[in-house]
Protein backbone atom coordinates (compact mmCIF):
# COMPACT_ATOMS: atom_id res chain seq x y z
CA UNK A 1 0.00 0.00 0.00
CA UNK A 2 3.06 2.44 0.67
CA UNK A 3 3.80 3.27 -3.03
CA UNK A 4 -0.01 3.67 -3.97
CA UNK A 5 -0.07 6.28 -0.90
CA UNK A 6 3.29 8.06 -1.91
CA UNK A 7 1.59 8.18 -5.57
CA UNK A 8 -1.14 9.52 -4.49
CA UNK A 9 0.50 12.20 -2.18
CA UNK A 10 2.38 13.13 -5.68
CA UNK A 11 -0.29 13.53 -7.64
CA UNK A 12 -1.96 15.57 -4.98
CA UNK A 13 1.20 17.88 -5.05
CA UNK A 14 0.73 18.26 -8.40
CA UNK A 15 -3.00 19.34 -8.57
CA UNK A 16 -2.84 21.80 -5.74
CA UNK A 17 -1.09 25.39 -5.82
CA UNK A 18 1.51 25.89 -2.74
CA UNK A 19 -1.52 28.29 -1.11
CA UNK A 20 -3.99 25.58 -1.48
CA UNK A 21 -1.75 23.23 -0.11
CA UNK A 22 -1.49 25.06 2.93
CA UNK A 23 -5.46 25.87 3.05
CA UNK A 24 -6.10 22.13 2.75
CA UNK A 25 -3.46 21.88 5.45
CA UNK A 26 -5.01 24.18 8.05
CA UNK A 27 -8.22 22.92 7.17
CA UNK A 28 -7.06 18.79 7.87
CA UNK A 29 -5.73 20.58 11.34
CA UNK A 30 -9.18 22.25 11.79
CA UNK A 31 -10.59 18.70 11.37
CA UNK A 32 -8.51 16.80 13.46
CA UNK A 33 -8.64 19.18 16.81
CA UNK A 34 -12.37 19.40 16.16
CA UNK A 35 -12.88 15.84 16.49
CA UNK A 36 -10.80 15.96 19.82
CA UNK A 37 -7.55 14.24 18.25
CA UNK A 38 -5.54 16.56 19.20
CA UNK A 39 -2.47 14.02 19.60
CA UNK A 40 -3.08 13.41 15.76
CA UNK A 41 -3.25 16.95 15.19
CA UNK A 42 0.25 17.58 17.12
CA UNK A 43 1.80 15.42 14.87
CA UNK A 44 0.91 16.40 11.47
CA UNK A 45 1.14 19.90 12.75
CA UNK A 46 4.48 19.39 12.89
CA UNK A 47 5.15 16.40 9.90
CA UNK A 48 3.30 18.98 7.49
CA UNK A 49 4.82 22.26 8.81
CA UNK A 50 1.60 23.78 9.23
CA UNK A 51 2.43 27.87 9.72
CA UNK A 52 -0.24 28.28 12.73
CA UNK A 53 -0.38 32.04 12.47
CA UNK A 54 -1.93 31.17 8.44
CA UNK A 55 -4.90 28.82 10.23
CA UNK A 56 -7.29 31.60 10.07
CA UNK A 57 -11.30 31.52 10.67
CA UNK A 58 -12.04 30.36 7.08
CA UNK A 59 -10.05 26.91 7.80
CA UNK A 60 -13.13 26.21 10.45
CA UNK A 61 -15.38 23.15 9.62
CA UNK A 62 -14.09 23.24 5.81
CA UNK A 63 -12.91 19.67 5.19
CA UNK A 64 -16.21 18.52 6.10
CA UNK A 65 -18.18 21.39 4.03
CA UNK A 66 -16.24 20.45 0.65
CA UNK A 67 -16.87 16.91 1.75
CA UNK A 68 -20.23 16.72 1.50
CA UNK A 69 -20.34 19.49 -1.20
CA UNK A 70 -18.00 17.08 -3.75
CA UNK A 71 -20.84 14.60 -2.56
CA UNK A 72 -23.41 16.25 -3.71
CA UNK A 73 -21.61 17.45 -7.15
CA UNK A 74 -20.83 13.70 -7.20
CA UNK A 75 -24.75 12.83 -6.87
CA UNK A 76 -25.97 15.93 -9.69
CA UNK A 77 -22.70 14.78 -12.30
CA UNK A 78 -24.67 11.63 -12.18
CA UNK A 79 -28.13 12.92 -12.62
CA UNK A 80 -27.36 15.04 -14.92
CA UNK A 81 -25.12 12.07 -17.05
CA UNK A 82 -28.35 9.96 -16.73
CA UNK A 83 -30.64 12.77 -17.62
CA UNK A 84 -28.51 13.31 -21.10
CA UNK A 85 -28.19 9.42 -21.79
CA UNK A 86 -32.29 9.72 -21.67
CA UNK A 87 -32.35 12.75 -23.87
CA UNK A 88 -29.86 11.00 -26.37
CA UNK A 89 -32.24 8.05 -26.37
CA UNK A 90 -34.67 9.86 -27.21
CA UNK A 91 -33.19 12.04 -29.66
CA UNK A 92 -32.58 8.39 -31.55
CA UNK A 93 -36.05 7.44 -30.86
CA UNK A 94 -38.75 9.21 -33.26
CA UNK A 95 -40.83 11.92 -32.09
CA UNK A 96 -43.92 10.70 -31.01
CA UNK A 97 -46.81 11.51 -32.75
CA UNK A 98 -49.30 8.54 -32.31
CA UNK A 99 -47.07 6.45 -33.95
CA UNK A 100 -45.16 3.14 -32.12
CA UNK A 101 -41.55 3.26 -31.52
CA UNK A 102 -39.76 1.25 -33.90
CA UNK A 103 -39.33 3.49 -36.81
CA UNK A 104 -38.56 0.72 -39.32
CA UNK A 105 -42.35 -0.50 -39.37
CA UNK A 106 -43.82 2.87 -40.23
CA UNK A 107 -46.06 3.31 -43.35
CA UNK A 108 -47.97 5.91 -44.25
CA UNK A 109 -51.98 5.00 -43.52
CA UNK A 110 -54.91 6.97 -44.76
CA UNK A 111 -56.66 9.09 -43.91
CA UNK A 112 -54.52 11.93 -44.50
CA UNK A 113 -53.83 14.21 -41.29
CA UNK A 114 -53.68 17.48 -43.49
CA UNK A 115 -54.65 18.67 -46.93
CA UNK A 116 -52.88 21.70 -47.50
CA UNK A 117 -53.94 24.08 -50.49
CA UNK A 118 -52.52 27.42 -51.72
CA UNK A 119 -50.29 26.60 -54.85
CA UNK A 120 -52.26 27.29 -58.38
CA UNK A 121 -50.84 24.90 -60.09
CA UNK A 122 -49.09 21.60 -60.19
CA UNK A 123 -46.88 20.44 -57.43
CA UNK A 124 -43.62 18.99 -58.89
CA UNK A 125 -41.80 18.78 -55.03
CA UNK A 126 -42.09 17.99 -51.13
CA UNK A 127 -39.63 18.02 -48.77
CA UNK A 128 -39.42 18.05 -44.63
CA UNK A 129 -37.13 20.00 -43.03
CA UNK A 130 -34.62 17.74 -41.05
CA UNK A 131 -35.00 19.43 -38.23
CA UNK A 132 -37.81 21.78 -38.22
CA UNK A 133 -41.74 20.89 -38.10
CA UNK A 134 -42.19 22.26 -41.30
CA UNK A 135 -42.31 20.90 -45.06
CA UNK A 136 -41.81 22.65 -48.40
CA UNK A 137 -43.44 22.54 -51.57
CA UNK A 138 -42.41 23.51 -54.96
CA UNK A 139 -44.99 24.12 -57.91
CA UNK A 140 -45.18 24.91 -61.35
CA UNK A 141 -46.83 28.55 -60.21
CA UNK A 142 -43.31 29.17 -59.36
CA UNK A 143 -43.63 29.59 -55.75
CA UNK A 144 -42.21 27.88 -52.89
CA UNK A 145 -44.54 27.37 -49.84
CA UNK A 146 -43.47 26.67 -46.70
CA UNK A 147 -46.20 24.46 -44.33
CA UNK A 148 -46.10 23.51 -40.30
CA UNK A 149 -46.78 19.70 -41.00
CA UNK A 150 -47.96 19.51 -37.16
CA UNK A 151 -50.76 22.12 -37.40
CA UNK A 152 -51.31 22.12 -40.97
CA UNK A 153 -50.73 25.88 -41.16
CA UNK A 154 -49.48 27.56 -44.24
CA UNK A 155 -46.35 30.04 -42.74
CA UNK A 156 -45.12 31.42 -46.15
CA UNK A 157 -44.39 31.86 -49.54
CA UNK A 158 -40.72 31.98 -51.13
CA UNK A 159 -40.78 34.36 -54.41
CA UNK A 160 -38.04 34.68 -56.70
CA UNK A 161 -37.92 31.95 -59.65
CA UNK A 162 -40.35 33.50 -62.25
CA UNK A 163 -40.73 30.03 -63.99
CA UNK A 164 -41.58 26.04 -62.26
CA UNK A 165 -40.24 25.29 -59.66
CA UNK A 166 -38.92 21.59 -60.15
CA UNK A 167 -37.05 20.55 -57.25
CA UNK A 168 -35.89 21.17 -53.71
CA UNK A 169 -32.57 20.45 -51.23
CA UNK A 170 -31.25 21.20 -47.94
CA UNK A 171 -28.16 21.14 -47.09
CA UNK A 172 -27.01 18.55 -44.46
CA UNK A 173 -27.53 21.06 -41.25
CA UNK A 174 -30.77 22.22 -42.73
CA UNK A 175 -29.81 26.02 -42.61
CA UNK A 176 -29.71 26.11 -46.75
CA UNK A 177 -32.57 25.47 -49.14
CA UNK A 178 -31.79 24.31 -52.95
CA UNK A 179 -33.88 24.89 -55.51
CA UNK A 180 -34.07 24.86 -59.65
CA UNK A 181 -36.36 26.12 -62.03
CA UNK A 182 -37.41 25.83 -65.58
CA UNK A 183 -36.01 29.73 -65.60
CA UNK A 184 -32.64 28.37 -65.91
CA UNK A 185 -31.64 29.40 -62.50
CA UNK A 186 -30.44 28.00 -59.36
CA UNK A 187 -31.17 29.54 -55.92
CA UNK A 188 -30.08 29.35 -52.25
CA UNK A 189 -32.36 30.25 -49.67
CA UNK A 190 -31.04 31.28 -46.26
CA UNK A 191 -33.76 29.84 -43.26
CA UNK A 192 -33.17 32.17 -41.23
CA UNK A 193 -34.13 35.66 -42.72
CA UNK A 194 -36.01 33.40 -46.03
CA UNK A 195 -34.84 35.21 -48.21
CA UNK A 196 -32.26 34.24 -51.36
CA UNK A 197 -29.03 34.46 -50.87
CA UNK A 198 -27.69 33.43 -54.15
CA UNK A 199 -28.41 32.50 -57.80
CA UNK A 200 -26.50 30.04 -59.66
CA UNK A 201 -26.38 30.97 -63.61
CA UNK A 202 -24.63 28.62 -65.98
CA UNK A 203 -27.39 25.79 -67.11
CA UNK A 204 -29.07 26.53 -70.20
CA UNK A 205 -32.41 25.26 -69.59
CA UNK A 206 -35.22 24.05 -67.50
CA UNK A 207 -33.28 22.62 -64.31
CA UNK A 208 -34.93 19.46 -62.95
CA UNK A 209 -32.90 18.63 -59.82
CA UNK A 210 -30.48 19.67 -56.94
CA UNK A 211 -29.04 17.52 -54.32
CA UNK A 212 -26.06 18.26 -51.70
CA UNK A 213 -23.00 16.39 -51.10
CA UNK A 214 -23.10 14.70 -47.68
CA UNK A 215 -20.65 16.88 -46.32
CA UNK A 216 -22.82 19.79 -47.98
CA UNK A 217 -19.98 21.70 -49.87
CA UNK A 218 -20.87 21.38 -53.32
CA UNK A 219 -24.31 21.24 -55.13
CA UNK A 220 -25.16 19.32 -58.15
CA UNK A 221 -27.76 19.85 -60.48
CA UNK A 222 -29.12 18.20 -63.82
CA UNK A 223 -31.03 20.11 -66.63
CA UNK A 224 -32.85 19.55 -70.01
CA UNK A 225 -29.61 20.98 -71.11
CA UNK A 226 -28.20 18.05 -71.31
CA UNK A 227 -25.69 18.52 -68.64
CA UNK A 228 -25.24 17.63 -64.86
CA UNK A 229 -23.18 20.42 -62.66
CA UNK A 230 -21.23 20.37 -60.04
CA UNK A 231 -21.24 23.61 -57.66
CA UNK A 232 -18.86 24.61 -55.05
CA UNK A 233 -20.86 26.09 -51.93
CA UNK A 234 -18.37 28.40 -50.68
CA UNK A 235 -17.80 30.20 -54.15
CA UNK A 236 -21.34 29.64 -55.84
CA UNK A 237 -18.80 28.63 -58.78
CA UNK A 238 -19.76 25.69 -61.23
CA UNK A 239 -16.60 23.77 -60.95
CA UNK A 240 -17.20 20.55 -63.12
CA UNK A 241 -19.91 19.74 -66.18
CA UNK A 242 -20.66 16.42 -66.65
CA UNK A 243 -21.77 15.76 -70.27
CA UNK A 244 -22.27 12.70 -71.69
CA UNK A 245 -26.65 11.88 -71.34
CA UNK A 246 -28.27 12.70 -74.99
CA UNK A 247 -31.76 14.31 -73.39
CA UNK A 248 -32.66 16.18 -70.55
CA UNK A 249 -31.36 14.98 -67.59
CA UNK A 250 -34.27 14.23 -65.02
CA UNK A 251 -32.24 14.04 -61.69
CA UNK A 252 -28.64 13.27 -60.48
CA UNK A 253 -28.21 12.31 -56.91
CA UNK A 254 -25.19 11.67 -55.16
CA UNK A 255 -24.52 9.05 -53.00
CA UNK A 256 -24.23 8.31 -49.39
CA UNK A 257 -20.45 8.50 -49.05
CA UNK A 258 -20.31 11.09 -51.99
CA UNK A 259 -18.25 9.06 -54.17
CA UNK A 260 -20.49 8.84 -56.77
CA UNK A 261 -23.51 10.68 -58.66
CA UNK A 262 -26.35 8.63 -60.02
CA UNK A 263 -28.52 10.05 -63.10
CA UNK A 264 -31.52 9.07 -64.64
CA UNK A 265 -32.23 11.27 -68.23
CA UNK A 266 -34.90 11.27 -70.59
CA UNK A 267 -32.53 8.95 -72.87
CA UNK A 268 -34.24 6.17 -71.14
CA UNK A 269 -30.42 5.48 -69.53
CA UNK A 270 -29.38 6.06 -65.90
CA UNK A 271 -25.35 6.91 -65.87
CA UNK A 272 -23.15 6.31 -62.47
CA UNK A 273 -20.39 8.82 -62.43
CA UNK A 274 -17.08 9.55 -60.49
CA UNK A 275 -17.66 12.80 -58.33
CA UNK A 276 -14.16 12.88 -58.03
CA UNK A 277 -13.16 13.02 -61.61
CA UNK A 278 -16.83 13.39 -63.53
CA UNK A 279 -15.57 10.24 -65.85
CA UNK A 280 -19.10 8.18 -66.43
CA UNK A 281 -18.32 4.93 -64.95
CA UNK A 282 -22.02 2.79 -65.84
CA UNK A 283 -24.41 3.18 -68.61
CA UNK A 284 -27.23 1.21 -67.86
CA UNK A 285 -30.02 0.72 -70.31
CA UNK A 286 -32.71 -1.77 -69.00
CA UNK A 287 -35.73 0.69 -68.51
CA UNK A 288 -38.07 0.96 -71.78
CA UNK A 289 -38.94 4.86 -71.42
CA UNK A 290 -37.75 7.90 -69.80
CA UNK A 291 -36.69 7.03 -66.80
CA UNK A 292 -37.85 9.77 -64.02
CA UNK A 293 -36.21 9.77 -60.85
CA UNK A 294 -33.11 7.96 -58.44
CA UNK A 295 -32.76 7.56 -55.06
CA UNK A 296 -29.79 6.01 -53.59
CA UNK A 297 -29.98 3.23 -50.78
CA UNK A 298 -28.96 4.57 -47.15
CA UNK A 299 -26.71 1.70 -45.74
CA UNK A 300 -29.10 0.91 -43.44
CA UNK A 301 -31.20 -0.53 -46.39
CA UNK A 302 -28.22 -3.25 -47.26
CA UNK A 303 -29.57 -5.75 -44.64
CA UNK A 304 -32.65 -5.86 -46.61
CA UNK A 305 -30.97 -5.55 -50.31
CA UNK A 306 -28.76 -8.44 -48.96
CA UNK A 307 -31.33 -10.51 -48.63
CA UNK A 308 -33.06 -9.77 -51.53
CA UNK A 309 -29.92 -10.61 -54.11
CA UNK A 310 -28.95 -14.06 -51.79
CA UNK A 311 -32.11 -15.11 -50.51
CA UNK A 312 -30.45 -15.09 -46.99
CA UNK A 313 -31.66 -13.08 -44.23
CA UNK A 314 -28.40 -13.82 -41.95
CA UNK A 315 -25.78 -12.74 -44.93
CA UNK A 316 -22.90 -10.50 -44.47
CA UNK A 317 -23.82 -7.13 -45.78
CA UNK A 318 -20.98 -5.99 -47.87
CA UNK A 319 -19.97 -2.27 -46.17
CA UNK A 320 -18.53 -0.78 -49.54
CA UNK A 321 -21.06 -1.71 -51.46
CA UNK A 322 -23.92 1.01 -53.11
CA UNK A 323 -26.92 0.79 -53.92
CA UNK A 324 -29.66 2.95 -56.08
CA UNK A 325 -33.63 3.18 -56.99
CA UNK A 326 -34.76 4.03 -60.35
CA UNK A 327 -38.18 4.52 -61.70
CA UNK A 328 -39.88 5.39 -65.16
CA UNK A 329 -42.38 5.66 -67.27
CA UNK A 330 -42.51 1.98 -68.38
CA UNK A 331 -44.01 1.76 -64.68
CA UNK A 332 -41.29 0.09 -63.29
CA UNK A 333 -39.26 0.56 -60.46
CA UNK A 334 -35.77 -1.21 -60.86
CA UNK A 335 -32.62 -1.37 -58.14
CA UNK A 336 -29.25 -1.67 -58.96
CA UNK A 337 -25.90 -1.98 -57.81
CA UNK A 338 -24.26 0.96 -58.40
CA UNK A 339 -20.52 -0.88 -58.24
CA UNK A 340 -21.10 -3.43 -60.90
CA UNK A 341 -24.18 -1.57 -62.77
CA UNK A 342 -26.29 -5.12 -61.96
CA UNK A 343 -29.94 -4.87 -61.81
CA UNK A 344 -30.36 -6.52 -58.74
CA UNK A 345 -34.42 -6.51 -59.54
CA UNK A 346 -37.80 -4.95 -61.11
CA UNK A 347 -40.63 -3.93 -58.94
CA UNK A 348 -43.83 -4.38 -61.14
CA UNK A 349 -46.90 -3.02 -60.19
CA UNK A 350 -47.59 0.41 -60.81
CA UNK A 351 -50.46 1.30 -64.10
CA UNK A 352 -49.15 3.99 -64.80
CA UNK A 353 -45.20 6.48 -64.79
CA UNK A 354 -43.47 6.47 -61.50
CA UNK A 355 -42.48 9.59 -60.61
CA UNK A 356 -40.48 9.47 -57.34
CA UNK A 357 -39.10 7.27 -54.79
CA UNK A 358 -38.07 7.99 -51.34
CA UNK A 359 -36.07 5.26 -49.21
CA UNK A 360 -38.04 4.48 -45.68
CA UNK A 361 -35.73 5.80 -43.26
CA UNK A 362 -35.94 2.67 -41.35
CA UNK A 363 -34.18 1.11 -44.62
CA UNK A 364 -36.88 -1.88 -45.00
CA UNK A 365 -39.21 -0.62 -47.41
CA UNK A 366 -39.13 1.77 -50.81
CA UNK A 367 -41.67 4.05 -51.31
CA UNK A 368 -42.92 5.43 -54.60
CA UNK A 369 -45.66 8.04 -56.49
CA UNK A 370 -47.16 7.37 -59.52
CA UNK A 371 -49.31 8.70 -62.14
CA UNK A 372 -51.74 6.09 -61.74
CA UNK A 373 -52.32 8.46 -58.41
CA UNK A 374 -51.64 5.78 -55.72
CA UNK A 375 -48.79 5.91 -53.31
CA UNK A 376 -47.11 2.40 -53.37
CA UNK A 377 -45.04 0.84 -50.41
CA UNK A 378 -42.47 -1.80 -51.64
CA UNK A 379 -40.85 -4.94 -49.29
CA UNK A 380 -37.18 -5.10 -50.88
CA UNK A 381 -36.69 -8.29 -48.64
CA UNK A 382 -39.67 -9.36 -49.39
CA UNK A 383 -39.30 -8.45 -53.35
CA UNK A 384 -43.27 -7.73 -53.50
CA UNK A 385 -45.57 -4.83 -52.70
CA UNK A 386 -46.58 -4.31 -49.25
CA UNK A 387 -48.87 -1.47 -49.57
CA UNK A 388 -51.32 0.63 -51.47
CA UNK A 389 -52.65 4.16 -51.00
CA UNK A 390 -55.07 5.76 -53.09
CA UNK A 391 -53.52 8.96 -52.52
CA UNK A 392 -54.76 11.65 -54.91
CA UNK A 393 -57.40 12.46 -56.90
CA UNK A 394 -54.47 13.48 -59.63
CA UNK A 395 -50.93 12.62 -60.72
CA UNK A 396 -48.80 11.81 -57.23
CA UNK A 397 -45.86 14.09 -58.34
CA UNK A 398 -44.07 13.78 -55.27
CA UNK A 399 -43.58 12.16 -52.01
CA UNK A 400 -41.08 12.30 -49.21
CA UNK A 401 -40.86 10.97 -45.58
CA UNK A 402 -39.79 12.25 -42.92
CA UNK A 403 -35.98 11.37 -41.17
CA UNK A 404 -37.28 10.57 -38.11
CA UNK A 405 -41.01 11.54 -37.35
CA UNK A 406 -43.52 9.59 -38.44
CA UNK A 407 -44.80 11.68 -41.53
CA UNK A 408 -45.41 11.41 -45.28
CA UNK A 409 -45.71 14.18 -47.10
CA UNK A 410 -47.32 13.60 -51.27
CA UNK A 411 -47.96 15.91 -53.77
CA UNK A 412 -50.08 16.15 -56.72
CA UNK A 413 -50.82 18.02 -60.27
CA UNK A 414 -54.25 18.31 -58.51
CA UNK A 415 -52.16 21.53 -56.44
CA UNK A 416 -52.74 19.85 -53.08
CA UNK A 417 -50.14 18.56 -50.66
CA UNK A 418 -51.05 15.92 -47.97
CA UNK A 419 -49.72 15.13 -44.93
CA UNK A 420 -50.29 11.03 -43.88
CA UNK A 421 -49.14 9.85 -40.49
CA UNK A 422 -47.45 6.53 -40.22
CA UNK A 423 -48.22 3.65 -37.90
Amino acid sequence: GGTTGSGAVRILTMVLTAAQRQELHAAILDYLRSQGLSKSGEVFAEEAAVDESKVDKRGEGLLEKKWTSVLRLQKKVQDLEKKLEEQQESFKAPMKLGGPKDIASWIPRPPARHDLSGHRMAVTCVLFHPLYTIVLTASEDATIKLYDYESGEFERTLKGHTNAVQDLAFSPDGTTLASCAADTTIKLWSLEGFECTKTLHGHDHNVSSVAFTPDGSFLVSSSRDKAIKIWEMATGYCVRTLQGHSDWVRKARVSPDGSLIASVSHDQSVRVWSFASGECKLQLRDHDHVVEYVAWAPPNAYPAITTLITGDPMAAVNPSAAYFATSSRDKTIKLWDGVSGQCIHTFVGHDNWVRCLVWHPGGRYLLSSSDDRTIRVWDIAGKRQYKQLEAHEHFVSSIHMHPTAPVCVSGSVDQTVRVWDCR
